[in-house]
């Protein structure tokens, strides 16, 4: 069941986890770090969806062997992943999130993804993809780990963790965005009567039959909820900041160089990174194509506040509304990176490459322009390359 409103906090939602079937170590960090005698290694990946397991990939191949306790092994590496299983954030999907309808997802390399149907849940394939992986090359990865905490040492870097203290040469940081859904605080929000909910906690249309859902959001996620919701509510409102651009492209995303040229201008002078849609636009698939024929997608400006009942609109008049539920996006998970100070006063990272500028021992995989199957590929051989030559490991 999702969490009530009177809980909601803006721009830090918790998920509930009621439901998930696993429990993932950033789902409940109360038992804090634990303390161990420090192991060392020359490079540590946090995390292991798909930029994690590109980058371990890549340090194999480079001839880097995984950590072994109670050695001294030189060219050492080590994953660690907070989730129970492989299958990274894409475990957590929506049942409703089929193949069809979920973005491009490339292979990772030297494995293809493998056949499948349309309909088959990414919920299932990707997991089982992962699963596939990892054992194919017998990465090294421990799991469930949560990284509290990342300081600079004099060996590099101190990871504080779940299981115990890590001293890391480099580090590899491939932590994602879906342990940090964002909501934007309007006036009134802990106000409202109805249900709140995020994306991250959605779990398929059939929970909102016969309501008068408020879908917050001018993303994909947005999109597709609004296409699965429309034919079961009683009636639906679709919220954004600005209008949608819609792209054809034959139901396949083409962002191409331009969006990357785009996207790593940005990271490169300390801004956030852009969203996909607001680099790329917005996708017209076959069901999207239909729900623009039915009318599903007729955008209105962004509410100005919130009531128990429902949200006043622009024009001062109130849409009734028994759910909200924000598709509003997420943020990168750095929460973990924060000893490091690597904000700057615009609020993003300033990168070189994939690595952090000014520390080449530093890389964000899943951050600006390598947050997608293709750039994990790209910028796990970018990194992986530039820290050996840095360490002086080859």
């Amino acid at each position: 069941m999702a969490r009530q409103t009177p809980t909601l906090a803006p721009g830090a939602w918790i998920p509930t986890g009621s439901d998930w079937g696993t429990h993932p170590a950033w789902l409940d960090t109360s038992s804090g770090a634990m303390r161990s005698e420090t192991r060392f290694v020359d490079v540590l990946v946090i995390g292991a969806g798909q930029a994690g397991l590109a980058a371990a990939h890549e340090l194999n191949r480079r001839g880097m062997r995984g950590f072994a306790d109670g050695t001294s092994l030189a060219g050492t590496y080590q994953v660690l992943d907070a989730e129970v299983r492989p299958g990274g954030a894409w475990q957590h999907r929506w049942s409703t999130l089929t193949m069809a309808t979920v973005n491009d997802i490339a292979d990772l390399p030297g494995l293809s993804v493998g056949p499948h149907e349309p309909d088959d849940q990414a919920s299932h394939v990707i997991p089982e993809y992962f699963t596939r992986y990892e054992e194919a090359f017998d990465l090294p990865i421990m799991r469930p780990v949560f990284v509290h905490s990342v300081h600079r040492d004099a060996g590099g870097y101190l990871v504080t963790t779940t299981a115990g203290t890590w001293q890391a040469r480099a580090i590899i940081n491939c932590t994602g965005t879906w342990s940090r859904p964002f909501i934007p605080h309007y006036p009134g929000i802990h106000s409202f009567a109805g249900l709140q909910m995020h994306t991250q906690d959605y779990r398929g249309p059939n929970q909102f039959t016969r309501k008068r859902v408020a879908v917050v959001g001018g993303g994909i996620s947005a999109t597709q909820h609004l296409a699965e919701i429309a034919p079961v509510a009683k009636s639906t409102a679709w919220f954004t900041r600005r209008e949608p651009q819609w792209i054809e492209s034959g139901g396949k995303l083409t962002s191409g160089l331009d969006v990357e040229r785009s996207v790593r201008e940005r990271v490169e002078k300390g801004l956030r990174p852009l969203s996909v849609v607001a680099a790329t636009g917005l996708l017209v698939t076959a069901s999207v194509r239909e729900a623009l024929a039915a009318g599903v997608f007729k955008r209105r400006p962004m509410f100005t506040r919130i009531e128990p009942d429902g949200l006043v609109q622009e024009n001062g008049k109130l849409w009734r509304a028994d759910s909200i539920l924000w598709a509003t996006g997420f943020r990168s998970e750095l929460r973990h990176l924060a000893p490091l100070k690597l904000r700057t006063k615009y609020g993003g990272v300033m990168m070189s490459g994939t690595a952090v500028a000014g520390e080449p021992t530093l890389h964000l995989l899943g951050y600006g322009p390598t947050a997608s199957t293709v750039g994990a590929r790209w910028g796990a051989r970018k990194a992986v390359r530039e820290l050996i030559k840095v360490l002086g490991i080859d």
